[in-house]
């Protein structure tokens, strides 16, 4: 029996991937991965104005990363709007095996190889992250109506690789897609053939340095 999923009603749906707020960790930069780490003052302040800004593209769906940091910047949106947010596992952060709590210099010191080929030792690879962040997106896409709007709210490099993913990018150009600063999003919307087109990466009014888990020339 075949498990491929029955093709969408063509329509016009539109894809937000909002990275989550700042915080302790970012600004120290540690590898945060699958730590659930809180935002901080600044990352509920970058949430809350955030919102402000996405509420305007009226979102019809919310679905985020159950970690605190993704859950909780959206339901800074989900307080405006009034829609309920849905959670789904496997939308958390790479898997940073031996890498997490470590900051970026603990990192080259002691994993230069590793650090070089950017594969933390425990972890996930970045195709593992791209089919599971995609598959979670590819999941929702299928329930949205063909009209519908859905942000997600994710992280960093989830975000880049489930979007290398849905884009039909191949491996060897991921790396041409830069990082998500805290609390911007890129948008992705649907063509006439069922296909996905970036129409903005990164956005945000002046956004900070990339503080993220995701490949330090990736972003920068």
């Amino acid at each position: 029996m075949s498990d491929a999923r029955p093709a969408r009603e063509p329509g016009r749906r539109r894809l937000v991937l909002w990275r989550h707020g700042q915080t302790s960790w970012n600004v120290e930069r540690r590898f945060q991965g699958k730590t659930d780490i809180p935002l901080d003052e600044t990352g509920v302040a970058q949430a809350e104005r955030a919102a402000r800004l996405l509420a305007g593209l009226r979102p019809t769906a919310l679905l985020a990363s159950p970690l605190r940091r993704a859950a909780d910047t959206a339901q800074a949106l989900a307080d405006i709007t009034g829609l309920p947010v849905r959670y789904d596992r496997d939308l958390i952060e790479r898997d940073g095996g031996a890498w997490e709590g470590l900051t970026s210099r603990e990192i080259r010191e002691r994993y230069p190889a590793e650090h070089a080929a950017w594969q933390p030792p425990g972890g996930e690879t970045s195709a593992q992250v791209a089919k599971r962040v995609g598959s979670a997106l590819e999941r929702a896409l299928d329930e949205l109506a063909p009209t519908g709007q859905l942000v997600v709210a994710s992280h960093g490099a989830a975000l880049r690789l489930g979007m290398s993913h849905i884009l039909g990018l191949p491996e060897e150009t991921w790396e041409r897609l830069g990082g998500l600063s805290n609390c911007c999003w890129s948008v992705i919307t649907e063509m006439r053939d069922g296909g996905w087109r970036l129409a903005e990466h990164n956005a945000g009014t002046l956004p900070e340095p990339v503080l993220s888990d995701d490949r330090p020339d990736a972003g920068t």
